[in-house]
């Protein structure tokens, strides 16, 4: 019950503040585990994907550093947030998410690791290709842009415009024993791309150059050509 009025009061704040262009939110499975793999501009980030899903069951990775943050925890704690220590390879919270994963919930991570301070894409750690392959899920890519500049034009008694685009699942091949470091990478670069192929140009940052990302933009062109 509780999550369905924050979800409600999220929604209502947003449209009140800002003005959202949702595209592709039909591709979050209805159930069943999955990662929602998404770009990280602003604190707005988790909120915003929080409110646009419609599941009971949605939450996220949370940096360890919000567990003492007053009223931010709170609603951590009441969406079941996971923390993560950043700053070191953090097993038990990996552990935690796994499980949470093999048991049928949605999970919101950002693979960047933190927030991008030029709202370009950085480079992501492969944290959330490790996590799919060990719980088995497909990895739903997410695309954010806009949020970056909200806060300043709030100040400014602007509302800001935003978009957010959910990609399609993907199903990343498995990670064995030989190779596994340039197969966690290539899954990670393969997360990333599908990231900046959603994203303005001026977004995609460190992948913008990406072999896998020209090959997912000439894709793109091709079939709107196509249509």
């Amino acid at each position: 019950m509780r999550r369905n009025w924050l979800r409600w009061v999220l929604r209502l704040l947003l449209r009140w503040l800002c003005h959202v262009e949702v595209i592709g939110l039909e591709n979050v499975p209805r159930q069943g585990g999955a990662i929602l793999a998404v770009n990280h501009l602003s604190r707005i980030d988790p909120p915003l994907v929080y409110a646009l899903v419609e599941r009971d069951d949605v939450t996220a990775l949370v940096a360890e550093k919000y567990r003492n943050y007053p009223g931010f925890n709170w609603v951590i704690n009441l969406v079941k947030g996971i923390y993560i220590n950043r700053g070191e390879a953090d097993i038990s919270a990996l552990r935690q998410a796994r499980d949470y994963l093999q048991a049928g919930g949605i999970l919101g991570v950002a693979p960047e690791g933190t927030r991008s301070r030029s709202a370009a894409l950085i480079e992501a750690k492969t944290g959330v290709a490790y996590l799919a392959d060990k719980a088995g899920v497909p990895v739903i890519p997410v695309a954010i842009s806009g949020t970056e500049r909200a806060i300043a034009q709030w100040l400014r008694l602007r509302r800001p415009r935003i978009r957010i685009q959910f990609g399609k699942a993907l199903y990343l091949p498995p990670v064995g024993r030989g190779q596994r470091e340039a197969t966690l990478r290539r899954n990670t670069d393969e997360i990333m791309c599908q990231i900046a192929a959603m994203l303005p140009a001026q977004y995609r940052g460190v992948y913008a150059q990406h072999p896998r990302l020209q090959e997912l933009l000439s894709g793109a062109e091709a079939d709107s050509q196509g249509g």
